[in-house]
């Protein structure tokens, strides 16, 4: 694709690297195909290929108007269309940059919604005493939020023992209140095997590049606080939420041009592994009884499937674990959580999220299995039948 953006833009890096992106779109059509909101909404505009147009007439002319925020908004950045895209066009990247140029047109009071989210949402500390205020409040919320508050769960204990192989676990932000037994089921799973966890804070910051803010001053914060493990000779830097494990994959890109922090970056990068990479990697005999005739719904996030191109390792160890998998109609499309989506455009979120579960349930499973906190909550708010991360289904006797 040609572009014609002005040379006064192109010292800023962003322009840069969405110029690039650009420049590799062929305007062939086929990311409309596999695009959840193109096929919800049928416009060309809430499709990837028509985004890609809006971004490059914003870089060309300037302006930065509403009807650009309003369809780069609706994205999900799924990153479905990279899987389809034959040129290899990186979209979620530019589709990042494109939020961050508009965010400063945005109305005051949707500007602050989203400030107040990102001052919240990131930190446990700050979390914890909202979330207990929202159960409390539960009753006498509207519904679309009161479906998204998660019940306090019983904690379980952690293995005490220690062993040579060690790795680092993101503690993460709301899994941590929301769900915090799925870093305990994975250490559990994992002592079994010989690894020991130690847990890293610190928000991955995720949140902050989809809704258009600069996270790198918080991967700086990261990278300072997870530097010493790595001194220590971690052998690994474990995610237990997919979203988070591509958002750091991605810190030796996000910090490439900073002459302190590059290498240290990149070497965090490299060691992030999410949990399926580790496990596919272990001797799974142990765990082959695990599944005992259990009918499972496998919901492989968007963040798993199409961020970090790992799609079929979950699968494959449910079934080698006694697991019967249900067959899951357009198991490619996102289930409308995308981290505060489902807060942000409600409605179609709601739409994609009635399709998945009727996709999930259509067989009747007794569990619907996922490896993406928000993924876990969006699925949970809409069905009955339970909903685990797949890791929880390994942690038995």
């Amino acid at each position: 694709m040609q572009t014609n953006i002005p040379l006064s833009l192109k010292n800023d890096p962003r322009i840069i690297e969405a110029e690039s992106v650009l420049r590799s779109c062929v305007h062939c059509g086929f990311c409309n195909a596999t695009c959840p909101t193109y096929g919800l909404l049928g416009s060309e505009l809430d499709g990837p290929r028509g985004r890609i147009y809006l971004v490059k007439t914003m870089l060309e002319t300037g302006e930065a108007g509403a009807k650009t925020r309003l369809h780069l908004d609706r994205c999900l950045t799924c990153r479905s269309c990279e899987t389809t895209c034959p040129s290899g066009v990186q979209y979620g990247h530019l589709a990042d940059i494109g939020r961050s140029l508009v965010e400063e047109g945005r109305p005051f009071f949707e500007r602050a919604y989203r400030r107040l989210m990102l001052a919240v949402f990131p930190y446990p500390q700050r979390l914890r005493p909202v979330l207990a205020l929202a159960r409390i409040a539960k009753p006498f919320l509207p519904s679309r939020f009161r479906k998204k508050i998660i019940a306090k769960k019983a904690v379980l204990p952690v293995p005490e023992g220690a062993h040579s192989r060690k790795m680092l676990v993101l503690e993460g932000c709301v899994q941590s209140l929301s769900h915090p037994n799925t870093n305990r089921a994975a250490a559990r799973v994992l002592d079994r095997t010989g690894i020991s966890l130690i847990t890293g804070k610190g928000c991955c910051g995720a949140m902050h590049s989809h809704m258009g803010h600069d996270p790198r001053d918080l991967i700086r914060r990261n990278v300072d606080s997870w530097w010493p493990h790595v001194e220590q000779g971690i052998e690994a830097i474990v995610m237990t939420a997919s979203g988070c494990g591509a958002t750091v994959k991605e810190y030796g890109a996000l910090l490439k041009n900073d002459p302190e922090y590059a290498e240290k970056a990149g070497r965090i990068a490299s060691l992030a592994k999410d949990l399926s990479e580790i496990m596919a990697t272990e001797d799974m005999s142990r765990f082959r009884e695990a599944g005992r005739g259990r009918k499972v719904a496998w919901h492989c996030p968007c963040t798993l499937q199409h961020g970090q191109k790992l799609a079929g390792l979950v699968d494959r160890m449910l079934e080698q674990c006694g697991f019967e998998l249900c067959p899951v109609p357009d198991s490619h499309l996102c289930c409308g959580s995308a981290g505060t989506y489902s807060l942000l455009q409600p409605e179609i979120s709601g739409k994609l999220l009635e399709n998945k579960l009727a996709a999930l349930e259509a067989e009747n499973p007794d569990i619907i299995a996922t490896a993406n906190v928000g993924c876990q909550m969006h699925l949970e708010s809409g069905t009955d039948t339970p909903v685990r991360h797949w890791i929880e289904l390994f942690d038995q006797p």
